[in-house]
């Protein structure tokens, strides 16, 4: 009997455990690198991810050769930047509200890049001006107008 209620109090300590590090119904995401999809080579799909503060996205390198990372001032004031390793799956939770411009890295010039908007997007105007090379700026541009658009 004691051995069972000293299983309950562990199970029940570590569900508190888990629900105070999980925000309530935060969600996850999950964006797929891959080297030819739906809108063309070198993408994330989905290319936007709409989310509420507290969530995560997972990004998969489905493809060898990707990663992904955030793209410098293009990330709202007080948000960590991050950076994952090339081929490995990484996840990040947004806790700060705003639009976040993301590359993979190797791709970037190819316009290989995604956007994240997380809440209201307080950061747009000056993630719009944050420079890219051509091809990604013309990406972002894009994205930027669907996002615009909705």
């Amino acid at each position: 009997m004691k051995t069972v209620r000293n299983a309950l109090t562990a199970f029940a300590a570590a569900a508190l455990l888990a629900t105070a590090l999980v925000p309530a119904g935060a969600a996850e995401f999950e964006v797929k690198m891959l080297n030819k999809g739906e809108k063309g080579a070198m993408v994330f799909e989905p290319e936007i991810v709409r989310a509420a503060p507290g969530d995560t996205v997972k990004f998969v390198p489905t493809d060898k050769g990707h990663n992904a990372e955030s793209v410098e001032g293009m990330y709202p004031d007080g948000a960590t930047p991050f950076k994952g390793v090339l081929n490995k799956e990484i996840t990040v939770t947004f806790d700060k509200e705003g639009v976040y411009g993301i590359r993979c890295k190797p791709h970037y010039g190819l316009g290989m890049v995604m956007l994240v908007e997380v809440g209201s997007p307080v950061n747009a105007e000056a993630a719009k001006a944050a420079k890219a090379p051509k091809k990604a700026k013309i990406k972002f541009e894009e994205l930027f107008a669907e996002l615009d658009n909705q």
